[in-house]
C-alpha cells in the first residue's frame, strides 16, 4: 500500500519530469521556431520514445498550452517584481520602467514570445487556465494607466481603453520589430528596443497631460 510520503515523491518526480519536458520543448522552439516543435524531437532530445511523452502531456496542443501558461506566468512574475521595485514617487518613470520591463523580458525570451504574442500555430487556442496570467498582466497595465490618470499624468477625460490599446500596440510593435529584424541585439542597444524611451514619450505626448511626455532622468 502506498504511503503518503511515497505518493508525494511520485508526484514530485512527475512534476520534475514535466518541467524537463517543457525545458526541452523551449530549446526546440529556440532552435526550430514555435511551429517546428514536435513531440518526436522533444522525446529524441530526452532520450525516450515518443509514446512515453503521453504520460506527461496529452497532445502537442497540450504541450503548447503548458508552454503558453509557463511563459505568461514568468512574465507576470517579472511585472510584479517591477511593480514592487517602483516607489511611486515619479509616475512618469514608473510608466517608462513598466514598458521597459515588459519588452525586455519578451526579447530576452524569444522562444516563448511568438507563442505568447502572435498566433504561429494554426488551430491552437490557449485554455482559460493558460490564458489567466496573460489577463492578469493586462490588468496590471490597465491599473497603471488608471493610476497615472489619478496622478495627473493622464488627463481626467482620457479614454483609458484607447490609451491601453495604443500602449500595448507600442510595446508589441517594439517586440515584433526587434525579434523579427534584430533578434541577437541586446535590449539596451537593440535597433528597436533602444527607441523605447522615445516611443513611450510619443505615446505620452498624445495621451498625456501637457508637460508629462519627456523621458525621466
Amino acid at each position: 500500500m502506498a504511503t503518503p510520503a511515497s505518493t508525494d515523491r511520485r508526484h514530485q518526480r512527475r512534476q520534475e519530469t514535466i518541467e524537463q519536458v517543457l525545458d526541452v520543448a523551449v530549446d526546440v522552439m529556440a532552435d526550430q521556431g514555435v511551429a517546428g516543435l514536435t513531440l518526436g524531437e522533444v522525446a529524441r532530445r530526452m532520450g525516450i520514445r515518443p509514446p512515453s511523452l503521453y504520460v506527461y502531456v496529452d497532445s502537442k496542443k497540450a504541450l503548447y498550452d503548458a508552454l503558453f501558461e509557463r511563459g505568461w506566468r514568468a512574465l507576470l512574475a517579472r511585472m510584479r517584481a517591477a511593480e514592487e521595485e517602483a516607489d511611486g514617487s515619479d509616475p512618469v518613470a514608473t510608466l517608462f520602467n513598466h514598458g521597459a520591463a515588459f519588452v525586455r523580458w519578451a526579447v530576452e525570451h524569444p522562444a516563448y514570445a511568438p507563442l505568447m504574442f502572435w498566433r504561429p500555430v494554426p488551430g491552437f487556442v490557449p485554455s482559460a487556465t493558460a490564458y489567466a496570467p496573460a489577463i492578469e498582466v493586462a490588468g496590471m497595465a490597465q491599473e497603471l494607466l488608471s493610476w497615472l490618470c489619478d496622478r495627473g499624468v493622464l488627463p481626467a477625460d482620457v479614454d483609458l481603453d484607447l490609451a491601453f490599446r495604443t500602449y500595448t500596440a507600442v510595446l508589441g510593435g517594439v517586440i515584433a520589430q526587434q525579434l523579427s529584424n534584430a533578434p541577437n541585439e541586446p535590449y539596451e542597444t537593440g535597433r528597436f528596443t533602444s527607441a523605447m524611451p522615445e516611443l513611450t514619450a510619443m505615446w505620452l505626448a498624445h495621451h498625456g497631460s501637457p508637460g508629462n511626455h519627456h523621458a525621466p532622468g
